[in-house]
């Protein structure tokens, strides 16, 4: 099959001397090899692919590289034929190739160029040479660089199409640059020169990877039964999307390598992507899974149609069904949750929560504040600096963590904060379930569960610049569900004019309601029990207390609801947990004791515990 790259390059090497080639240069390419009435089809590096169009395609003799340090070698030609070319040692070029060295001493481009202008001057072949690795020149041969150039520059006006015997029209010999990043040769060198030509060479298509697959497969998936050998290769060339040529390669090599079937080439995807073989997803029990709404109640409370929600998400993700209805072999994160509502109603303990269920720890739990990414570039900080600037070496915050523990709970809190660019990224995640880091690295987000925060619908802003509070815990929690869900699609709809986040979010959003007082009690509940557990398994202390002190203490933690449970929480704090401390160093308490509570006592400074060792 003809590439379009390739395509390029035929239609124009009768009107140019020299092609640019940058973008995926160092990847393997399909090819069809003919001999005779023979076919095959294989893949091979740039160099011999190249080298196999011009051959077959228009007859040219020699196709030859050049690589700095290392000199000429043939990839296309007889070593025999070579000497008419009357380039000293070229002849050797093949043994070259095959001991990985060149002959003779190491040379520097500018004691090579009489070498490469005899080759492609010469009237008696049509020759193409191929300057490989030419973006690391500036750095191996810097002083020499320009000068080179510029021999290379005027080469370019030099060269004339000759019609040679056999040939039906006139043709040029060719120079071929071949770079990482178009921008890697000075702008001049391009500028204004009709002879040269830039041709990006893209990442593999899914036509080509199809090509690619069938030919890297072959000789095993005849194994399978055709509509199994149609099953897998469609598989393997939809999960494969945006990957290099190498990679198909390497994925293939690494399913015989773990003795994977054809059949479970998807697993050997997944282990190429997140570089783990283990699946926690796999191991998860299935119990817990189908009782997630109870075990997550625990830790959110008051929460029923949020907690609701992300169980049935639990559960899709658990079936890896996320994104399904779109496409059988979708790579976006196993879920997706937009938690939105007032302060301290259990937003981000729902995030913790889920990854403790789902990955046995909370450690399993990133958070990004999205008010430290306010600015236009701050997009940096997520997924590392380009190359050249500070912090390039470092990488990104989000890449770097989700590389390192791909099987994670993603949490971006209050996300209306972020600048809008840093949306972009959002969506790349959503959709694609994969993220380019700024040094090139690809981290893949399929074993994550993204969830987002906000609070908006809370306040809004009026046009005199005021803050006024838009729902309050009066209203009835539809009343309040109905204003956030209007606020946010006005949000995105109109003020960002991103719909398509929106979109990409789906019917994922959740409202979470006020601090009922019916609720509040059993917040209260769960934070002294977790006081009071960890006071017993760290120090071996027990507290005690009577029904009077702790409503005494409900009194004064749950009569302002306006902060939701991190209130009640901050509270707690104040008036119980800080003179808890005082007084058990008062006590001398010691390991194993108990200590009975009698009383809170509001001071000028603050609250006093009134208590005593209790008898064991």
């Amino acid at each position: 099959m003809l590439q379009k790259w390739a395509r390029e390059i035929l239609k124009f090497l009768s009107v140019k001397t020299q092609f640019i080639l940058f973008g995926n240069v160092y990847d393997v390419f399909p090819v069809t090899l003919k001999s005779g009435n023979e076919e095959v089809t294989t893949v091979v590096p740039l160099g011999e692919a190249l080298a196999t169009l011009l051959r077959q395609e228009e007859g040219y003799d020699f196709v030859i590289t050049y690589e700095p340090l290392y000199g000429l070698r043939i990839v296309s030609g007889t070593p025999e034929r070579a000497q008419e070319l009357n380039v000293p040692n070229l002849s050797d070029a093949e043994c070259s190739r095959r001991d990985g060295d060149r002959k003779g001493p190491i040379t520097t481009i500018t004691q090579d160029y009489p070498l490469i202008e005899r080759i492609v001057m010469n009237e008696h072949f049509y020759t193409a040479v191929l300057l490989n690795f030419a973006s690391r020149l500036n750095d191996i041969e810097f002083d020499d660089l320009n000068h080179f150039l510029y021999r290379l520059f005027r080469l370019s006006f030099l060269v004339q199409p000759r019609k040679l015997k056999g040939s039906a029209y006139p043709k040029n010999n060719l120079i071929f640059i071949v770079l990482e990043k178009e921008n890697d040769l000075p702008a001049w060198y391009m500028l204004s020169n009709p002879k040269v030509k830039s041709v990006a060479i893209p990442k593999p298509d899914n036509e080509v990877r199809r090509f690619i697959i069938h030919s890297i497969l072959r000789g095993k998936i005849q194994e399978l039964e055709e509509p199994k050998q149609k099953e897998v290769v469609s598989l393997f060339v939809d999960q494969t999307s945006g990957m290099f040529g190498t990679e198909l390669i390497s994925i293939f090599s690494l399913a015989m390598r773990e003795r994977l079937p054809l059949t479970q080439i998807g697993e050997a995807i997944r282990f190429y992507k997140i570089g783990v073989t283990e699946n926690p997803w796999a191991k998860i029990d299935r119990e817990k899974i189908l009782r997630a709404e109870e075990i997550l109640s625990r830790r959110v409370i008051g929460q029923e149609k949020a907690v609701k929600k992300a169980a049935d998400i639990l559960r899709r993700a658990f079936f890896n069904l996320s994104g399904a209805q779109f496409s059988r072999y979708t790579q976006r994160p196993k879920g997706v949750l937009f938690l939105a509502g007032p302060t301290g109603v259990g937003k981000t303990e729902l995030a913790k929560a889920i990854a403790e269920l789902i990955f046995g720890s909370e450690t399993a739990y990133v958070r990004f504040d999205m008010s430290e990414f306010r600015q236009e570039h701050s997009d940096q900080r997520l997924i590392g600096a380009p190359p050249g600037y500070v912090g390039y070496d470092a990488g990104g915050e989000l890449t770097n963590a989700v590389k390192s523990n791909p099987f994670s709970v993603i949490l971006f809190d209050e996300i209306e904060k972020a600048h809008p660019r840093i949306l972009d990224l959002f969506l790349q995640i959503l959709d694609d379930g994969r993220l380019t880091s700024g040094r090139g690295e690809t981290v893949y987000f399929s074993e994550s569960i993204i969830i987002f925060t906000s609070n908006l619908g809370i306040y809004e802003t009026t046009p005199d610049g005021q803050r006024i509070q838009r729902v309050r815990e009066t209203m009835s929690y539809e009343d309040v569900e109905r204003e956030i869900l209007a606020a946010i699609e006005d949000y995105f709809r109109f003020r960002l004019s991103r719909p398509e986040i929106l979109n990409r979010i789906g019917k994922n959003i959740v409202v979470f309601d006020f601090i009922r007082p019916e609720n509040a009690l059993g917040i209260f509940r769960k934070m002294l029990r977790n006081v009071c557990e960890k006071l017993k398994d760290e120090q071996k202390v027990e507290l005690l207390w009577n029904e009077d002190f702790e409503q005494k203490l409900v009194d004064l933690t749950c009569s302002d609801l306006s902060m939701g449970g991190r209130g009640i929480g901050n509270r707690l704090e104040e008036v119980f947990v800080n003179p808890l401390s005082v007084v058990l160093l008062e006590l001398g308490v010691r390991e194993g004791e108990k200590v009975r509570i009698l009383d809170l006592v509001e001071e000028r400074w603050g609250w006093r515990v009134v208590a005593e060792k209790a008898s064991s």
